[in-house]
């Protein structure tokens, strides 16, 4: 078994306060696990209204998979208007790390 994961930093568009942060990222949290069948969630920046740290993670028997998901995510949360992209940082564990 293999753990993949990985650590989005976003930066946010025309965000002024926290209540407008959670409108926009909410949905790519909930987006993401529905397209790609992946956990998401904010993990960081939970303080700050124009930044966002989004993890993602899954359970795959082959790493090739786990890599292959990983990329489409990063590609399609990437291609979204209203964020950039500031850095994408990942991990693939096995059960025999």
């Amino acid at each position: 078994m293999f753990v993949a994961s990985m650590s989005l930093d976003l930066l946010l568009g025309d965000v002024t306060s926290l209540k407008q942060k959670r409108g926009v990222v909410r949905p790519i949290v909930a987006e993401m696990g529905r397209r790609y069948a992946v956990s998401a969630a904010e993990v960081g920046h939970q303080d700050l209204y124009r930044r966002a740290e989004i993890g993602v993670a899954l359970a795959t028997g082959d790493p090739g998979h786990g890599s292959t998901v990983l990329d489409a995510v990063e590609r399609w949360c990437a291609a979204r208007p209203e964020v950039e992209l500031l850095s994408a940082r990942r991990w693939l564990r096995s059960d025999e790390d």
